[in-house]
């Protein structure tokens, strides 16, 4: 039986990674820490942000609400300290598999 290696998973990401993951400009993800304050990057002895899943969970369902949703972002801010319920989670997290879903049968539709 051949050794199969254990593929490493990402504990952070960089704020460019994230950027690209959801399609917004590095600046959205600075002003969005100032204004929420479940985000909270660690950051290097150099000032660079480091974003663990949890952060890029919060920042998926900040997303979500604003940009989708059509939440202001108070009104998001109120969402979110009244705890944000299941539904919202659960609709946040299908929207995401939908939009990966679609970018994989448009690739697949390119290639063909």
């Amino acid at each position: 039986m051949p050794y199969k290696e254990k593929e490493i998973e990402k504990m952070y990401f960089t704020i460019s990674e994230v950027a690209k993951q959801f399609n917004v400009a590095t600046s959205l993800i600075r002003f969005w820490e100032t204004e929420f304050d479940i985000l909270k990057p660690r950051k290097t002895t150099k000032g660079n942000r480091l974003y663990s899943k949890k952060d890029i969970e919060n920042f998926r369902l900040i997303y979500h609400l604003v940009k989708e949703k059509g939440y202001t972002l108070d009104g998001a801010k109120k969402k979110l300290k009244e705890g944000g319920d299941d539904k919202t989670n659960v609709h946040a997290e299908i929207v995401s598999r939908l939009k990966n879903i679609r970018k994989f049968l448009e690739t697949m539709h390119n290639e063909l």
